[in-house]
């Protein structure tokens, strides 16, 4: 089977990006998705706050997905199902599998890697104690919750102040779960400034900066874990230890972007967004492979992912169309130590339609300040914001004509 851009992923970078490439003129479109339907993440998300800036309604997380899926189908973009990619060759083939069909080899014209992220589970934060029922992820209790109608607990202790666990937060205590409390590590929060506000203050739901879980107890069940206050270094100090009796602990500490596709054919991956190194069109460095959404780096709004998904179907076009100069040597884009990760992270400037889109990570919440891109010692971009955190994406636009020929472009924050 041959398909000219293969988009694997069916969540909103997958979508947004199959549907730009058909758009932009591609005959054979497909995504291929192992899921039993299209939407990826968005489907359990019944909360609101979705396509403010997209559709500038509070849409769902489902209705913001459907009103992709119905595009998909609008455009007879291909779709396959319960299948999962298991390999990539380097020319481009691609190996899947599903119940239905077993095998499937693809020869593909180019590929769009949108397989999203993953949550960072117990093992990976180091909690002592035994392994009972009841330790979950943020999201796989919102599926229970919203998708399958369970309640996994009656009393929940959340570790770790990440959006998906600060809407949890709210959606347990609607759902009749008692939420002792939201433990984080950092000495500040890690989800958006509205999600502290809409759900934890709305309902009284404390927040426990500088403090972690150190211990589970139980054995086949979780019966309560231990809480303790860290110092500077993170670790517990002494004469801090608590008990909390629950039977539901729930994790919200981090997102990884999904890269084992990306790193068995040989991507290079950026050690700090932990996502494939991508240039202006999201273009990975293996020609003709393509990245986007979260799998390059976690987004926190649903309208950033789509952006990266369509940047790239364009890109995917441009290069099955012989439009994407590949000629000349990559301008790099380098940050300063109070920035945490900068994407794309080079670029060729004859790709450029208007203008750079970068987005950033800053290190610690700041006021007034300002952004500045530099290049040749002549500045290419001068933007002031009040307030900058971690959570939140910082997204600039930079000005082609404000790019030079030649040089690497390095992004700075100066306070004010």
């Amino acid at each position: 089977m041959t398909i000219d851009v293969l988009v694997i992923g069916g969540g909103p970078a997958g979508l947004a990006a199959a549907l730009e490439a058909k758009k932009q003129g591609v005959q054979e479109v497909m995504i291929m998705e192992r899921d039993v339907e299209l939407g990826g993440i968005l489907q359990q998300c019944i909360h609101d706050g979705f396509g403010l800036h997209r559709f500038g309604k509070r849409l769902s997380g489902c209705e913001y997905a459907e009103r992709f899926i119905q595009q998909v189908k609008a455009h007879h973009i291909h779709v396959k199902l319960k299948t999962t990619v298991i390999d990539i060759l380097k020319d481009k083939t691609v190996f899947a599998m599903n119940a239905e069909e077993g095998m499937l080899k693809l020869q593909c014209g180019t590929i769009i890697l949108a397989m999203g992220c993953r949550e960072r589970t117990r093992s990976q934060v180091f909690i002592w104690g035994t392994r009972p029922s009841g330790v979950l992820t943020a999201g796989t209790v919102q599926r229970y919750i919203n998708i399958e109608g369970y309640l996994p607990g009656k009393k929940a202790v959340i570790l770790g102040s990440g959006d998906i666990g600060l809407i949890m937060a709210r959606r347990m205590t609607l759902e009749g779960i008692s939420v002792e409390g939201v433990y984080e590590i950092m000495k500040s929060p890690g989800g958006l400034k509205r999600n502290i506000s809409q759900c934890l203050i709305d309902y009284d739901i404390p927040m426990h900066l500088s403090t972690t879980v150190v211990h589970i107890h139980g054995n086949n069940k979780l019966e309560g874990v231990t809480v303790a206050a860290v110092d500077d270094k993170r670790q517990p100090i002494e004469g801090t230890r608590r008990y909390i009796p629950c039977d539901l602990l729930v994790l919200a500490v981090g997102l990884i972007p999904e890269n084992e596709l990306s790193a068995k054919m040989g991507i290079e991956i950026d050690p700090k967004t932990k996502g494939p190194v991508v240039d202006e069109s999201f273009m990975t460095s293996v020609e003709g492979v393509f990245a986007a959404g979260n799998v390059v780096t976690v987004y926190d709004l649903v309208d950033d992912v789509s952006i990266t998904g369509e940047i790239a179907g364009r890109g995917a076009a441009k290069y099955l169309q012989g439009k994407l100069n590949q000629d000349t040597h990559y301008q790099m884009i380098h940050s300063t130590n109070l920035i945490n990760l900068v994407v794309p992270q080079r670029f060729r400037k004859n790709n450029l339609e208007n203008h750079l889109t970068v987005y950033m990570r800053v290190r610690e919440e700041m006021k007034k300040v300002y952004i500045h891109g530099t290049m040749n010692d002549r500045v290419c971009l001068h933007k002031k914001l009040n307030i900058v955190s971690p959570p939140e994406m910082v997204v600039s636009n930079i000005k082609k004509e404000d790019i030079s020929d030649k040089g690497d472009i390095t992004m700075a924050i100066e306070r004010g």
